[in-house]
């Protein structure tokens, strides 16, 4: 189809979308546009698209279907604020996905954009315009055109964006688990945030192995982190912890310990396992006193029951909030607490430690994290420091054990018998290289299965 063209094309074909208002409530105008929503961006230029969306929301006149603008009319006559910004947004979400889909980001942020457009605010005599635009206005100035406005950061352009762009995989987390979400604004966002932590897992495993080297392109590598000269130096930390004490083999040794216990002794093997080889002492008995206070108050309706999967995941849940955001909107007072003191590996480190136990409480803790970014969003970088710091750490370490890519240290100088006590990463180089495809992502790209989830919310609110 050229561009031009559609308007006398699609009309030959449009009496799918017509229709009268009497017998039709607002649900039935909602399918209406998304149905002709969905056909057009699966045929036309993506330009075409963006006028006909604007002819709809913008102009509100000259649309190629009747029927789609009558609908349009139809939610606006309702006077359902609400409704409207529902189909605003699930419209915005059908054109995201399929373009997202179709590799076709440009697109993407032009939709962004049309937003912008001066038209808002000119005077208008007709009542139902001037609803429409305020309506929109709002929309604009809503968490959900925030939420829109992330699907136009491309992964080159987080350098450039603020600070809080580089964390842009967690913050679409939140979008992708609220069921009350579109499915395709669940769907882009998941996707989204896929790629943008395949295209960090990425950088990262070329700029170890290039950093490494001595070259003119090491010279001019880019750095994927914001640590700098230290990022070498803590992934060794990192991946130092292998065999018979690695932090996964520790974590399978727990599952198999824990097995048919009591929910009580679960608990009291949790706070243990958590502050196993915990090398900072103060660290370690904060963590312990503060964790067993709550736990020993948790869901106590079920100490004396065997310890189920979902009891596991709800309890997994709850540390990781108060080691985060107990309430979803501030930092906990043990996070801070923890990370004044300059822990933030070892913070970092408990929680890799739950998920390593509960692979299903990672899309939680992720949310957690979107909600701490979302908090210090407005503080400069120099300002929140420390949370940057920990949120890198957080990034780098997620990446090593996550996905399939494998880390492997290499001593590439002989030490002295006394010296070899002593962990010192530059006598080590780090080698990565892909996991074997039968082998299974430690942790998979899924939500937490329904039955799991389901068995889970019976359970007694937490006191």
């Amino acid at each position: 189809m050229m561009i031009g063209e559609p308007v006398q094309n699609f009309q030959q074909n449009d009496q799918p979308y017509r229709f009268h208002r009497s017998g039709r409530n607002i649900q039935q105008a909602q399918d209406c546009i998304y149905e002709f929503l969905l056909s057009i961006v699966k045929k036309w230029p993506p330009e075409e698209v963006l006028l006909e969306f604007k002819r709809l929301f913008i102009f509100h006149t000259d649309s190629v279907s009747t029927g789609a603008l009558h609908t349009i009319y139809e939610v606006v006559f309702s006077d359902n604020q609400e409704e409207f910004r529902h189909t605003l947004k699930r419209c915005c979400y059908i054109l995201v996905n399929n373009w997202y889909a179709s590799r076709n980001y440009k697109p993407i942020q032009e939709l962004i954009q049309v937003f912008s457009d001066p038209l808002f605010n000119r005077y208008t005599a007709s009542p139902t315009l001037k609803r429409l635009r305020t309506w929109i206005i709002d929309f604009v100035n809503s968490k959900d055109f925030e939420e829109l406005k992330l699907f136009a950061s491309r992964y080159e352009d987080q350098a450039r964006g603020p600070w809080v762009s580089r964390y842009t995989s967690y913050l679409l987390v939140p979008q992708y688990i609220n069921l009350k979400n579109p499915i395709e604004q669940r769907e882009a966002a998941r996707a989204l945030s896929k790629q943008l932590k395949d295209r960090f897992k990425f950088d990262l495993a070329m700029y170890i192995a290039r950093s490494q080297t001595r070259n003119s392109a090491a010279a001019s590598l880019k750095n994927p982190t914001a640590l700098g000269d230290e990022a070498l130096r803590l992934i060794k930390l990192i991946v130092v912890r292998r065999g018979q004490f690695s932090y996964t083999n520790l974590a399978n040794i727990f599952a198999n310990q824990v097995e048919n216990l009591s929910y009580r002794e679960f608990k009291r093997s949790l706070l243990k396992y958590l502050a196993f080889s915990v090398e900072n002492r103060h660290f370690a008995d904060t963590l312990t006193v503060k964790l067993s206070e709550k736990l020993e108050k948790l869901y106590v309706s079920y100490d004396n029951e065997v310890v189920t999967s979902a009891l596991i995941l709800r309890t997994c849940n709850r540390i990781i909030d108060v080691l985060t955001t107990e309430n979803q909107t501030e930092p906990s007072p043990l996070f801070v607490q923890l990370l004044n003191q300059g822990n933030a590996l070892t913070l970092v480190i408990v929680l890799l430690k739950i998920i390593l136990i509960c692979k299903h409480a990672r899309t939680h803790l992720e949310a957690r994290i979107a909600d701490l970014i979302q908090y210090y969003q407005d503080y400069t970088e120099s300002e929140c420091a420390w949370v940057v710091n920990f949120l890198e750490v957080f990034n780098v370490t997620f990446a090593i054990y996550a996905e399939n890519v494998q880390y492997n240290l290499v001593k590439m100088e002989q030490q002295a018998p006394e010296e070899a006590k002593i962990f010192d990463p530059d006598t080590y180089r780090i080698f990565s290289q892909l996991k074997q495809e039968k082998q299974l992502e430690l942790f998979p790209n899924e939500l937490v299965p329904d039955e799991l989830m389901s068995q889970a919310d019976l359970l007694e609110e937490d006191p």
